[in-house]
């Protein structure tokens, strides 16, 4: 099974880096504000701007905490490489954003 490494953001460009194995539903989750509490839902994070595949839970756990461990202009950098524009990865992924 594949497991992701995402980043997600906002119109202020403020980072949450995260991991899971339904990439989908997951950015649904952060779109939607699913968990009203949580820090994504309070800022608006409405915007997946970075992920990989890696191919365990564990692998994808020790990338997390890697790229969390960062600076900010590094994961910056790690967004711009291939997303110069901060856009929407999720905006075309149509019906597989709804929750399965």
């Amino acid at each position: 099974m594949d497991w992701y490494v995402y980043i997600v953001s906002n119109n202020a460009h403020t980072l949450y880096t995260g991991m899971t194995d339904n990439l989908p539903k997951r950015v649904h989750e952060h779109k939607t504000g699913a968990y009203k509490n949580a820090f994504t839902a309070r800022y608006t994070f409405d915007r997946c701007v970075y992920f990989e595949v890696v191919h365990s839970k564990g692998d994808a756990a020790k990338r997390e905490k890697q790229i969390k461990a960062w600076t900010r202009a590094k994961r910056v950098a790690l967004i711009q490489k291939d997303n110069p524009n901060w856009l929407d990865l999720a905006s075309s992924w149509g019906d597989s954003l709804r929750l399965r």
